[in-house]
C-alpha cells in the first residue's frame, strides 16, 4: 500500500527540522495480511523515524523526480492530406501530437494511415496520454492518504489504493530485456 518515495543516501529536506539531511535507511513497515508495506518511515540520522510528508527533495530535483512535468496536446497540420479530404476527422488537415518536452517536441504522435481509420480513437489516446501525469499523481496521492491511516480506511478505499498501485507499478517497476536475459543465461 506503501511505496518509497525517496531511496538510499539521497539529500532532503527535514521539513520540522529545517535541515538538510540524507536518507540512510529506507524502513518498510508491514501489517499482517497486506502483501505490500502498509508504511514506509525514513532513518535521516536525526534521533527519529521520518514520513514521507515531512521529507522534501531540493528544488532541482523535484521536476526530474516527477519525471514527466507538464505534457501538452497540440496539433500538427497533416501533410498527406488537406482539410477538404477528410472532413469526418474531428480537427480535418490536422493530428494530435502529445508533447513531453518543454521544446515543444518529443512525445507521442500517431501514423497518418492509423489516425485516418479510426481518428475519434486516435483523439481519445492522445488526450488520455496528455493526462497521465496528472493522472499518475492522482493515484499516487490515494495511495499515500490511504497509507497514512489504513485501519480508518473503508474497504473500498482500500481496495482502490491496491488498484492503483499495481497500474503504478507497471509503470513504474522495470523489467529485464527478453535480450538481457538471454545473455545472463548464455553467461551461466
Amino acid at each position: 500500500m506503501a511505496r518509497a518515495q525517496f531511496q538510499k543516501g539521497q539529500k532532503v529536506w527535514v521539513e520540522c527540522v529545517g535541515a538538510w539531511a540524507h536518507i540512510e535507511k529506507v524502513q518498510p513497515v508491514w501489517a499482517k495480511g497486506f502483501d505490500e508495506p502498509v508504511r514506509v518511515t525514513y532513518d535521516v540520522g536525526l534521533g527519529r523515524e521520518f514520513l514521507a510528508n515531512e521529507l522534501a527533495l531540493p528544488a532541482d530535483e523535484v521536476a526530474t523526480a516527477a519525471g514527466m512535468g507538464e505534457w501538452r496536446l497540440l496539433r500538427a497540420r497533416n501533410k498527406w492530406q488537406q482539410a477538404d479530404d477528410c472532413p469526418h476527422h474531428p480537427f480535418p488537415g490536422t493530428y494530435p501530437v502529445v508533447v513531453t518536452d518543454d521544446a515543444d517536441w518529443g512525445g507521442w504522435r500517431v501514423p497518418g494511415a492509423e489516425y485516418d481509420r479510426d481518428p475519434d480513437r486516435m483523439e481519445l489516446q492522445a488526450r488520455l496520454i496528455a493526462a497521465a501525469p496528472r493522472l499518475m499523481a492522482l493515484a499516487e496521492a490515494l495511495i499515500e492518504v490511504v497509507s497514512e491511516s489504513p485501519d480508518d480506511a473503508p474497504p473500498v478505499m482500500l481496495d482502490l489504493a491496491r488498484q492503483a498501485r499495481a497500474a503504478l507499478s507497471d509503470v513504474t517497476e522495470t523489467v529485464a530485456s527478453p535480450s538481457t536475459v538471454s545473455v545472463a543465461r548464455k553467461a551461466a
